[in-house]
């Protein structure tokens, strides 16, 4: 599902000189987001996407919804799923949340005595 350019956007064209994916093109001399190149960002070493995250009035770029569900979910899906697996040493992470979690939870654990 691609973003889209909004009637707020001021034409700064900040947002076409950030988009790792070149998808921002001008047309009638406004910017706007190819949808067959636009990638949210995803599996991409951002964690948001750049438009949005570079558009100084911050409802210029805007993720167009849609009315299928499933297709909703499989890009809240993907985009959790890139956040988690972009972690430079996933079984360092896990260890640690582990050891943290386990640790908290034995002090709350009744004393038999």
């Amino acid at each position: 599902m691609a973003y889209k350019i909004t009637s707020k956007c001021i034409s700064c064209d900040l947002c076409k000189t950030v988009c790792p994916t070149n998808a921002i093109k001008m047309v009638d001399e406004r910017p706007w987001i190819d949808p067959k190149l636009c990638k949210n960002c995803v599996d991409s070493i951002y964690s948001v996407p750049q438009c949005k995250a570079g558009c100084p009035t911050y409802d210029g770029c805007v993720k167009e919804t849609s009315e299928d569900y499933w297709e909703n979910w499989f890009d809240t899906y993907k985009n959790l799923k890139s956040q988690l697996t972009n972690k430079t040493d996933k079984t360092e992470y896990w260890k640690k949340w582990f050891n943290t979690y386990s640790q908290k939870y034995s002090e709350q654990l009744p004393v038999n005595g």
